[in-house]
């Protein structure tokens, strides 16, 4: 039987990174909220690159509609824990590694818990978790946590970092105390405000802010966890320009476009509330149409 060996594991990454580098991945821990789409990809991922350390929540299973995109969807896992499945996964590439598991929707009541000794956080929730997203973010932002969410768009990503002293998701989103469609609409466009994904929408109806559904790919979510994980190496080893918010990045494969996106004030930004007015006047029309 072969004997794991950290050092022989991971040595594939020293080059990219140096021996103290990966020591210090080694010994960083990374919490992750949700393990679908995105969020079992961002914890396999940072395993391969050493992360010693995770704390991760979800209180769901799997399904076999999350097989399109999510890493631990498969017939053998369904109906299985997605936190234990995934768990098993990374501990299956590194069996030192250390997991926290909480197997119910990250709020108020267990954040404190949850963000315990965390170095990096990373989101993994569903796109429609408003108030688990909201909170978690501003439990971040007090405890100077840095912050990375990427969202699977069509067939590419767009990150936002939300970084210690910086603006925070709340300045940024300006969700308030609007309803959840219209925190949707202002989460999709404040993610992505150069649309690089519209273009090749082949039915608009699939997307439905109102009843919470939407289409994926599963290029995205493995675009997006790539991302993730070469932002969190550039944060915790402070290696590299950081982008932040109200800076962000968006890349689709698809249209091969790659964009900068900058937006001051966030979506206060005038012609990003124009943007946003605009949207919803083609989603109410639409869904007087039908």
């Amino acid at each position: 039987m072969t004997t794991f060996h950290y050092d022989e594991a991971f040595s594939r990454n020293i080059g990219w990174v140096t021996a103290d580098e990966q020591r210090t991945l080694r010994s960083k821990r990374i919490a992750i909220a949700g393990m679908g789409g995105v969020g079992g990809l961002h914890l396999i991922t940072l395993a391969r690159l050493g992360v010693g350390h995770f704390s991760i929540a979800d209180p769901d299973t799997f399904e076999i509609t999350n097989f399109n995109r999510q890493a631990g969807a498969a017939m053998s896992t369904l109906h299985q824990d997605k936190t234990e499945v995934m768990a098993r996964a990374a501990r299956d590439i590194n069996p030192e590694i250390d997991i926290r598991i909480l197997r119910e929707p990250v709020s108020e009541a267990n954040l404190v818990e949850f963000l315990a000794n965390t170095d990096l956080y990373v989101d993994g929730l569903d796109f429609f978790a408003f108030e688990a997203r909201r909170a978690t973010f501003r439990a971040c932002a007090e405890r100077g946590i840095p912050a990375i969410t990427v969202a699977p768009l069509g067939m590419g990503a767009a990150l936002l970092n939300f970084m210690p002293g910086g603006m925070t998701f709340e300045q940024f989103f300006r969700w308030g105390d609007l309803p959840d469609d219209e925190k949707a609409l202002r989460f999709l466009l404040g993610l992505a405000p150069a649309r690089l994904h519209m273009g090749y929408l082949v039915d608009p109806d699939r997307v439905d802010l109102a009843n919470k559904r939407g289409p994926s790919t599963g290029m995205a979510t493995q675009l997006c966890a790539s991302i993730a994980a070469t932002e969190a190496l550039k944060i915790l080893l402070g290696r590299g320009k950081t982008l932040a918010a109200p800076r962000g990045m968006h890349f689709d494969a698809y249209t091969n476009r790659l964009k900068r996106t900058w937006l001051p004030g966030g979506n206060a930004n005038p012609l990003q509330r124009l943007l946003i007015a605009i949207a919803r006047r083609m989603l109410r029309a639409r869904v007087t149409r039908k």
